[in-house]
């Protein structure tokens, strides 16, 4: 591929943070949020291959080598793919917490590569671009690959991860007026470290009780059926084990219930904890009921309410 075959040579996105599992969902569930996310500038250049200029909002924990960088990984698996014979200047611009369970690095990799395809003349399906951020996110998740949040991320709205081998990404609608609340306590866990904890076995009962949980939210979410969600958000299976990396977790899941809201669990692997509500106005309740938890805490925390983003990454003028 030639400069000739871009539209552009400079370009700034955004990608959304995305909430992953959602409750009962291992692996399976996600969706994204308006706020908070990532921005990356990308500029074209006549020097072959991909230079990572500035990171900022990071605390120079990210590096800048595009080898070891989750942003410069899926730009060079794309860029390999379209056999391009140009290089790249990036800037990644960290607008969300890392090691959050917001999805920080599927944000920057998913970033990078729908940049790069908004300067295409013939841009690439977002299945294709899938795959080029997989490749990013396996910096940082080794092994356990997982594409709850760099689907949601990617494509917006409420996915079902239906399989990862092969791919293959359902999304599924979300009732009007369904908002998200987001409790992120400035603590990190590390995604593969928290996968380190769940259990390789559970039992029957277990199983039976999960399945009907999933099964049930998929159908309210379809039927727009806020009493039925309600009942089928709990996870039996990941939170469990989960729950004791997160300050005061169930102090917050009971502050949440209380206050209104549908279902409240661990987004991703935490430590932010999430919430949803039917609408707005109850939202904000609700998130100030969960902040007041952590009130008397040594820890500080964010708090962010969004609907959710059906659109997924943007072009920001």
């Amino acid at each position: 591929m030639q400069l000739s075959q871009l539209k552009k040579n400079e370009i700034r996105v955004f990608a959304p943070a995305s909430v992953a599992n959602v409750g009962c969902g291992f692996d399976i569930f996600g969706f994204a949020l308006h706020v908070p996310g990532d921005e990356v500038y990308l500029k074209i250049t006549d020097n072959p291959g991909i230079k990572i200029n500035a990171i900022s909002g990071d605390d120079n924990r990210l590096p800048k080598d595009a080898k070891l960088n989750t942003a410069g990984v899926s730009l060079q698996a794309m860029m390999e793919f379209l056999q391009t014979d140009f290089g790249v200047e990036i800037e990644i611009h960290k607008k969300m917490p890392i090691g959050s369970g917001l999805g920080s690095s599927a944000a920057s990799s998913v970033a990078s590569v729908y940049a790069l395809n908004e300067m295409l003349t013939e841009p690439l399906e977002k299945r294709q671009l899938l795959e080029f951020a997989i490749a990013g996110e396996k910096i940082t998740s080794g092994d356990s690959i997982h594409l709850d949040n760099i689907a949601a991320c990617l494509y917006g709205g409420f996915i079902l991860v239906r399989s990862k081998q092969p791919v293959d990404i359902v999304r599924i609608p979300t009732p009007d007026g369904l908002h998200c609340v987001v409790l992120h306590p400035q603590i990190e866990i590390k995604t593969e470290a928290s996968r380190k904890l769940l259990r390789k076995q559970i039992t029957l009962e277990q199983a039976v009780i999960q399945w009907g949980n999933v099964a049930g939210t998929v159908t309210a979410l379809f039927r727009s059926d806020f009493e039925l969600l309600k009942r089928s958000l709990d996870d039996v299976v990941v939170v469990p084990d989960r729950a004791e990396l997160i300050p005061k977790y169930y102090q917050i899941y009971e502050a949440a219930m209380s206050a209104g809201a549908i279902g409240c669990s661990i987004s991703g692997s935490g430590p932010s904890v999430f919430a949803l509500s039917p609408d707005e106005t109850l939202a904000r309740k609700i998130g100030q009921a969960m902040a007041d938890v952590l009130d008397g805490l040594d820890i500080g925390s964010d708090l962010y309410i969004s609907a959710i983003n059906n659109d997924g990454p943007k072009v920001i003028q």
